[in-house]
Order: structure tokens, then C-alpha cells, then sequence
């Protein structure tokens, strides 16, 4: 078969009508739709793409899908994103990407200069050398030259992520040829099945072979199969979509790539499937030799995809390097399409007729073994042994195919807590006893043989059928052209004719031979210490290609059998997932639909910008008006509340009503401090903790009559309290008597604020009595309000004389309007959560997910006089006293004021000694700019923060340090006369 350049003229699956332009390091290419970036770049005779994570040693492309360790690449333009394998880059027009870890490219790197160090860089050499005089004089640039590539600076073009929930009869992961043999037996007995495959096609690794089904192309079989699929009403099949985790109880994670929805980026299922059969195949082992990382040396199974699939040519001069009999079909690929294969160099002592016949004429070398290679940033040749000998024998070559033999892909099954086994005969580790509904087939469960392949996975999905109660559907096993018994002597690595030879067991992460030795001799020799001594498998591609080498690495340096070391833990996910993939984040209203109050669109009509204020409650953020900034709009509707009057939308915090014998009871467990001596129509403010003493939650409670409780709580927290109390109630004394109803969505409110509020108040024709005599602070009456029946409340998140207007929801508008057409004579105006957030800082009232972080106690906040000591128990109580008992200082509540007063310090933000990158010894919970201080005001959680006052702390940002004062946690009005005025 004729080629130009490296592009056979004939054959793949591409299409080679349509020229996609792409650039890869600032260089332009041109590929083929249906091409990836990998074999576009192939095509164009790029050897060297990347440098090695540690020594930026030269590198090219390994793999041809998620196996591949070497280069990564960053996509830069609409689809900016990091960290993607070259292989698994659909290529399309415009694309534009780059090579992480190297600078200022890959053909030059000024990092190269660690290869001459590289005896200076063992294995964790930075546990042991940067010991003086401080870690963290070396930590910045340690940090600067390790990962890949940096977060994306900006949101993609297309950014919107889906959540999207699932179940069916039978789940089947991977539309490789036992993938689709299954779902086809699964779907004729009219199971709900859903097909989830990763690649941009179903078909596996036959899309790549030249085998032939049923007297025609496999090609064409997996089309029938995927056409009669599809015409089930009762078959879903997802393609490009990664299952990526697999729970408990068959909970399965899918991420599609890519969906057909035009808005969305990426959509995530959590599918739970009566039964799963996994189909993932097997994965192709590199083997450890010296230089084994040289561009141009490959996995044979990715050489024979670029020629079958892309009809590309990686090479042209080919040496095969094997320990296993899958490597001659390759081969025998490679000579149809023109390849020069200079020989076979296969580590087993025999070499079957069956296996020669397929290569005529080709050099065959058994009982050998490559001992380096040569060359500099691309192969051109290699040396060559009989294993055990000393003649050496050198062959050129550009490109080198090797086989280390085949890991079946058992990385989800693991997951399900399924348990492993070594086989002898595969020298890989398959499937034993799944602790699921799960079933194993082909590939994956070690049946490596098509026919067999076939016969295995229809064989198992009838099992499941029969002992489902379905009938098992006649199906018959397609006819394969012959294929070879699957055999193999294990090669875990090549011995070194050299002590400095590097023979990477992991390329990603430039694990050698030399490492895994050096833990050894260092105590760690267990596979988990091995693995974080060394970073064996910690990479993106998770030690696909390499990590039962390592273990074999271990087992010949220890004399322990694999079986007895056994592998490392499998985790999710099974590939990189972005975190928007995994949260869902969405712009529109899915599956948890947003919450609105009465006046949300009133909200929305005169201006307010919209926020999620807790428990998917939509709540104005600020009210901007024209040409106003962000700024501008928050001073605005703070100075207003403390100089004149404002109304905002209170009703999304939680509400509940406790009624019965035993609420007085319920309420002196659920706080810290006492409500026995609260008298009827008064309120308590009250802190409720968890068994391990720390604070879930804070509000007021009113006495409305005998047992009649009514209990508020923030809004975030409000089903978690509800929970906590009836899990109380429910658990621990189900004997008691008290009803808890849930009145949030029932009543609604508006909270009038500010000096001016009483004025406003009485303009709207309250029936209640208003003077501070009568209506003290903390108290709650009944009456009409503008005429409508409400419960009006004298408490205060602001600081400032305030009135909260409790109504039934059906008439909050009405109120709300009557409100803002009152308040007109006292410029009253709406404000946000914004405006609140600022206030309450100005006064150091304490606000959850801030202050209240999850770690914080009552004594933590200055707020020791709320843990009753007259009380014999509560929840936490035990937990407070026993953490209270013990020695050392805790991160307390205070006020810092900057250096300069108009330097905003970012939430989050650590506080560290002089600055330096020391731990940290406290955070900003907390930063505003107060209008009645005209200047910035913070909150914090400082080490011992109450004993130092005065004192000057520094803040740490990325670029610079803040110093500021640390001083009290209240700004304004601190004995508390203007809310009780």
C-alpha cells in the first residue's frame, strides 16, 4: 500500500474530503475529519510533542487513547482546557493546542537541564534534600516547575454542565466486540439496556483490526449491531461518554463529552442499572528497558490503530519488541500496508509456526531482548541481546512497537468492591468475586481470543437473563477468521547494563526501575508505599501502561509472588472529570428547580440582580440603579439603613412551629442556652450544635402560647435542622410530644429597617402598639399590618431598629407595594443580601458558611454566655466541655483593620506569621467596606485572637501581604442601643 509522507493513500476511517487546519506548539498542520490530534500530528511527521514531567526528558506519543503517558496538551482559544492526552483530542477545524511542561517548547527546553542532575533527583528526592534551611525557601520554585498545565485564566465558550439521573435493567460498559455481543442479547429479550462507550464510536478495537466477521469487514458487523440496537424504544445507547465511578448499590457515573444539546459542554448520569456488565477490554503493557521513553518507541497496539483506523505510517524502518504472541497479527498489518519490518524481537523462548506464518520473510529473534535504544530527540536504532548473554547486536530502526502483554481494564469493576486475582497464564490480574450485580466480559475478564471473546460475553448475559426470569434469546456467535492462541512469558524489565541506564517503569511521572529498587531498599516495599514513595500511577493516566510492571518490579526485588503483593487501590475517576461536570452546574433549572418568594418578580422588575441565597432560594443580591456600580449600589442601600429606612425580602429563612407538651423539652436539648424562663409573645436567640459540639445553626425563637412555639433558623439550613430534629425525635425519644411543622413557604415577610422604620410603620395603619415600651426588642405581636393579619417581630440582622412583617404568602406583594408606596415620604428603598452581608459585619454578628465554617464552637466566637451552665444536657454539650479541657489555642472571632483603609482583603484569605508561607494561623471570614466607618472592616478567625489585641498580623495573597490591626469584632453600636431603640 502506497503512502505520501505518512499518510497511506488509501484505507482508515477518516474522511479525506474534508481538511481540518489545526496548530499544535504555534505551528500550523492539516489533518482529516475523523482524525484525532495524535494521528493528525502523526501524519504530519511529528515525532518529538511533549518533555517528561521531571527530567523534561524528549517525548513522543505512546498510546492511542486514555493509556497514553507522555503527551499532554493544552487546548487553547474557545476550548481552552488543560490536561488532556493528545490521543483523546477529537481534531476539528481551528483547534489550537500546546505541550504542558516544557518552555519555551518541546524542541527546546530549558528544564532539559535536570537529565544532568538526574542522580540528584531520585526517587522522592524532596523528602530528603530540602531539609535546611527551611522547605519553604525552596517550595515556590519546586512548585513552578512540577504539574502539567495551569487552570484555564477565563469560562470556555461553551461551559454549561447537566445533571441528569438514570436506571435500567442492564448497564453495559464498553461497545467493544463483548460490549456489543451483550447489549444485543440483553435488548432481544427486551430488558431496558443502556451502552455507554468512550470512544467517538462503538466498535473498540475492532474499529483498528483487520479481522473479518461473518465472511465480511468488522467494520460492517459493528454497524449492523449498532443499527438493530438503536431500533429497540428500550436500548439507550451513549457514545463518547466515560463511566468513570462506580458506588454502591450499581451506582454508575457517566460524563457525556460533548452532548448533541448545543448548549451544554458536558453532561454527567448517575445511572442505577439492575445489573452491570463491564466490557472495558484490556490494556496494552509497555516494557522497561533503557531509554525505553525515546520518541518513537510505541505501544504495538497503538502503531496498528494509527495504521488501520487513521491510515497513518509512525514509522517506516520497525523493530517489535514483544514478551507475547498478540504482536504478529500487528505485524502482519503492518507488512499489507507497506511497512519494513526489520525483525521481531520476542523475549519468549518459542515462537510458534502458527505465529511465524503470519510474518514470512521477517527477521524473528526469540530468546531476546532490546537493551537500550539510540538517537536524541527522535529513535534510530536499537541494541539487541539473547536474554542472558553478552553479544550485543545493534539494529536500525524509527520506530519501535512494544508489547509487555495485556492488562485487563478492571479499574470500575474494582471500584464496585469487586476482588482481583492473578492469572499465571496472563500474567495479569482478572476479575474474581464481584461484591455487586456486576459480570465481567471478554477482554476485561481475561478472554483476550475473539471467538472465545464472543462465546464468553453471549454465555454470561444469558446467565443474568435466566436468572433474571428472562428468556435467554437465540443468538448466534458470529464466525471469526482465525486468530491465534494468546501466550506469554512475563518480561516485568529488562536488567540494565548500567547502573545509570533509566528504564522508565512509568513515563508519565519518569518513574524508573532505579526507583522502585531505591523504595525497596528504603522500607517501602508494600505497593502503596511504592506507589506514593515513587509516584508510580499517580498521573492521568493512572499507571495504565506501567503499573503491574512496577508490582513486577517488586515482586522479582522482594522474591514475593504478585498474587502476594497485590495491586494498588483503583479510584474514581477513571479519567480526569471536570468539577463542573461533577457539581452540574447549570444555568438553567433542571432537575432542583429554583425556590421564588411572592415579590421575586416584583424583584425582578425594578432592577434586582438576583442571587441563591441557600436551600435553592432566589433572593435579590443588590438593587443597581443606571450607570451605578456594584459599589456604589451596596454603599448606597447600607447608608440608607443606617441613616434613613429600607425594606428587604426576609422570607426564605426557615420557619417551623413546635407544638405539644413536650416543645419546651425539644427546644433545651436542640440549644445551649435555656428557654424555660421565656415568657409568651417574647424570643430568644438561640445556638443549636451538633454531637460533636460545633455550630449547625443559629436563630430566634418566639413563644407564641403554652407548648406554641415558633422557631427560626438561617436560610441554607434549614432542612438540615429539620432533619436534626426529627431524627431526634424519631431516634432518641419517640416517646415525647411535640409536633414540628414546617411553615416556611406559608409565611412570608418583609423586614422594615433603619432609624426611620417605626415612622414607616405607623404610616401603613398598624394595629400594634409600636413604642419601644410596648414593642420591646425580642418580642413578637399579632395584629394587621396595612390591613392585612401578620406577625410582626422586633428582631434585627442589621443593627438597627427593625420590624419583621410576617404574613400568610398569599399576601406579601400586597404588602410589599404597600410598603414602597408608604416609604416614598422616608426615601425608603429596597436593598439585597449584599447590603445585609455589609451591616452585619459592621455590627460581628455571626453569619453560616463564614464565621461558622464548621469548625467553630460557641466559645470560638466570643460567645461563651450562650453555653448554659444551669442545664444538665444538651447535644454538643459533652463535646464543648471535653475540647475545652484541652491545652492549646483555637481560632477565635475578631476584627482586623488594614494598614490601608481602603484595601479589601479577599474572603478565604490565610493569615500567616511575618507573612511568610508558614502554616496558617487563622483566615478572613470576612471583608466589607463600611459606611459608617468610611473605611474597610474585616472579620477573622485568629489563634488565640482575643489575647491579641493590638497586635499587627500579616495577610497572605498570592502576590503580596496585607498587615492590619487586630482589634474587637464589632464596628458600630456596640453596646446595641439603636436595635433596641
Amino acid at each position: 500500500m502506497s503512502a505520501k509522507g505518512h499518510r497511506l493513500e488509501k484505507g482508515g476511517r477518516i474522511d479525506r474530503s474534508t481538511t481540518l487546519h489545526f496548530s499544535f506548539n504555534g505551528k500550523n498542520y492539516t489533518g482529516y475529519e475523523g482524525d484525532t490530534l495524535a494521528s493528525a500530528l502523526l501524519a504530519n511527521g511529528v515525532s518529538l510533542t511533549a518533555r517528561s514531567f521531571k527530567y523534561h526528558r524528549p517525548r513522543g506519543i505512546v498510546g492511542a487513547w486514555v493509556e497514553e503517558p507522555s503527551t499532554i496538551v493544552e487546548l487553547q482559544g474557545d476550548d481552552q482546557s488543560s490536561n488532556h492526552p493528545v490521543t483523546t483530542v477529537k481534531l476539528k477545524e481551528g483547534l489550537r493546542a500546546k505541550s504542558v511542561n516544557c518552555w519555551p517548547s518541546p524542541d527546546f527546553d530549558l528544564l532539559s537541564v535536570n537529565q544532568l542532575f538526574s542522580r540528584l533527583l531520585p526517587a522522592a528526592f524532596y523528602y530528603k534534600t530540602f531539609k535546611w534551611p527551611h522547605w519553604h525557601w525552596f517550595e515556590p520554585a519546586i512548585r513552578r516547575a512540577a504539574g502539567l498545565a495551569q487552570a484555564p485564566q477565563l469560562p470556555k465558550t461553551k461551559d454549561n454542565y447537566e445533571n441528569r439521573y438514570g436506571n435500567c435493567d442492564i448497564l453495559i460498559i464498553g461497545a467493544g466486540p463483548a460490549g456489543l455481543v451483550a447489549a444485543l442479547c440483553a435488548a432481544r429479550s427486551g430488558l431496558r439496556v443502556m451502552l455507554v462507550d468512550d470512544g467517538y464510536e462503538a466498535g473498540g478495537s475492532l474499529l483498528s483490526s483487520k479481522v473479518n466477521i461473518d465472511g465480511g469487514n468488522a467494520v460492517d458487523w459493528v454497524t449492523s449491531v449498532i443499527e438493530e440496537l438503536s431500533s429497540f424504544n428500550c436500548t439507550t445507547i451513549l457514545q463518547n461518554a466515560t463511566a468513570w465511578g462506580y458506588r454502591e448499590s450499581n451506582l454508575v457515573l457517566i460524563t457525556e463529552h460533548n452532548p448533541e444539546a448545543e448548549s451544554l459542554y458536558k453532561r454527567t448520569w448517575r445511572v442505577r442499572a439492575g445489573h452491570v456488565i463491564v466490557a472495558t477490554g484490556a490494556i496494552e503493557r509497555h516494557l522497561p528497558f533503557a531509554d525505553n521513553d525515546r520518541p518513537g518507541v510505541m505501544l504495538c497496539s497503538a502503531v496498528s490503530t494509527y495504521v488501520n483506523r487513521y491510515a497513518v505510517l509512525p514509522g517506516r524502518q520497525l523493530v517489535v519488541f514483544s514478551n507475547n504472541s498478540s504482536v504478529y497479527q500487528a505485524a502482519a498489518g503492518f507488512l499489507e500496508a507497506g511497512m519494513n519490518i526489520v525483525a521481531i524481537v520476542d523475549s519468549r523462548d518459542h515462537v510458534s509456526d502458527a505465529e511465524r506464518e503470519l510474518v514470512p520473510g521477517v527477521k524473528i529473534l526469540a530468546a531476546h531482548e532490546i537493551l537500550k535504544t539510540h538517537g536524541k530527540k527522535r529513535l534510530n536504532g536499537v541494541t539487541v541481546r539473547q536474554r542472558g548473554g553478552q553479544s550485543l547486536n545493534r539494529i536500525d530502526c524509527d520506530l519501535v512497537c512494544v508489547s509487555g502483554g495485556w492488562s485487563p481494564t478492571v479499574h470500575l469493576f474494582s471500584q464496585s468492591r469487586g476482588t482481583l486475582k492473578f492469572n499465571e497464564t496472563l500474567a495479569a490480574f482478572v476479575p474474581d468475586t464481584p461484591e455487586q450485580a456486576t459480570s465481567v466480559v471478554g477482554a476485561a475478564s481475561g478472554v483476550f481470543n475473539l471467538p472465545e471473546l464472543f462465546i464468553d460475553s453471549a454465555d454470561k448475559t444469558g446467565l443474568i437473563l435466566s436468572e433474571a426470569g428472562y428468556r435467554k434469546p437465540v443468538y448466534k456467535v458470529p464466525e471469526v477468521s482465525s486468530d491465534i492462541n494468546f501466550t506469554i512469558s512475563p518480561l516485568w524489565f529488562v536488567e540494565q547494563e548500567k547502573p545509570t541506564d533509566s528504564a522508565f517503569v512509568d513515563l508519565q511521572n519518569d518513574v524508573t526501575v532505579n526507583d522502585i529498587q531505591l523504595a525497596i531498599r528504603e522500607g517501602f516495599g508494600a505497593v502503596e508505599h511504592m506507589k506514593r514513595y515513587t509516584t508510580a500511577g499517580m498521573g492521568l493516566d493512572q499507571g495504565r501502561t506501567g503499573n503491574i510492571n512496577a508490582i513486577g518490579v517488586v515482586a522479582h526485588e522482594t522474591g514475593a509472588t504478585i498474587e502476594d503483593i497485590g495491586t494498588t487501590t483503583f479510584r474514581s475517576p477513571f479519567v480526569p472529570i471536570e468539577f463542573g461536570a461533577i457539581g452540574g452546574l447549570r444555568e438553567e433549572s433542571v432537575i432542583f428547580p429554583y425556590r421564588h418568594t411572592p415579590v421575586t418578580q416584583w424583584n425582578k422588575d425594578n432592577g434586582a440582580f438576583m442571587y441563591e441565597s441557600g436551600a435553592r432560594w432566589r433572593r435579590p443580591g443588590y438593587y443597581p440603579l443606571p450607570n451605578e456600580t456594584f459599589q456604589q449600589t451596596v454603599n448606597r442601600e447600607a447608608t440608607t439603613v443606617r441613616s434613613g429606612v429600607a425594606v428587604y425580602d426576609g422570607s426564605p429563612l426557615g420557619k417551623f412551629e413546635l407544638k405539644g407538651p413536650d416543645a419546651l423539652r425539644l427546644l433545651e436539648v436542640l440549644y445551649t442556652n435555656s428557654f424555660a424562663s421565656l415568657e409568651i409573645n417574647n424570643g430568644r436567640y438561640g445556638i443549636m450544635l451538633n454531637e460533636d459540639g460545633l455550630i449547625i445553626d443559629d436563630g430566634v425563637t418566639f413563644k407564641l402560647g403554652e407548648n406554641h412555639y415558633l422557631m427560626s433558623t438561617s436560610t441554607g439550613h434549614a432542612d438540615d435542622v429539620y432533619k436534626h430534629m426529627e431524627h431526634f425525635l424519631q431516634v432518641e425519644r419517640p416517646d415525647w410530644k411535640v409536633r414540628i411543622t414546617v411553615i416556611t413557604c406559608q409565611w412570608a415577610n418583609a423586614t422594615i429597617c433603619g432609624p426611620d422604620a417605626r415612622k414607616v410603620m405607623e404610616s401603613l395603619d398598624c394595629s400594634i402598639d409600636l413604642s419601644a415600651e410596648a414593642f420591646p426588642f425580642m418580642s413578637i405581636r399579632t395584629g394587621t399590618v396595612a390591613g392585612i393579619p401578620a406577625r410582626v417581630c422586633r428582631v434585627s440582622f442589621t443593627g438597627e431598629l427593625s420590624y419583621e412583617i410576617n404574613v400568610a404568602s398569599r399576601n406579601l406583594l400586597s404588602l410589599w407595594e404597600q410598603i414602597i408606596h408608604a416609604g416614598k415620604d422616608f426615601k425608603l428603598v429596597p436593598i439585597g443580601s449584599e447590603a445585609n452581608h455589609v451591616l452585619r459585619v459592621e455590627k460581628g454578628f455571626l453569619s453560616l458558611g463564614h464565621e461558622v465554617d464548621g469548625t467553630t464552637d460557641p466559645v470560638d466566637l466570643g460567645m461563651s454566655w450562650i453555653l448554659s451552665k444551669n442545664k444538665s444536657d444538651y447535644i454538643g454539650k459533652r463535646a464543648v466541655e471535653i475540647r475545652r479541657s484541652k491545652k492549646g489555642p483555637r481560632r477565635e472571632l475578631v476584627g482586623l483593620l488594614t494598614e490601608d483603609p481602603n484595601r479589601m482583603i479577599p474572603e478565604g484569605a490565610p493569615l500567616t506569621p511575618n507573612g511568610t508561607a508558614a502554616p496558617s494561623e487563622g483566615l478572613v471570614t470576612a471583608s466589607v467596606w463600611s459606611v459608617v466607618n468610611g473605611r474597610v472592616v474585616s472579620l477573622a478567625l485568629l489563634y488565640d485572637g482575643r489575647n491579641r489585641m493590638g497586635e499587627t498580623v500579616c495577610v497572605r495573597l498570592k502576590d503580596e501581604i496585607i498587615k492590619a490591626t487586630v482589634t474587637t469584632p464589632c464596628f458600630h453600636d456596640s453596646e446595641g442601643k439603636l436595635l433596641r431603640s
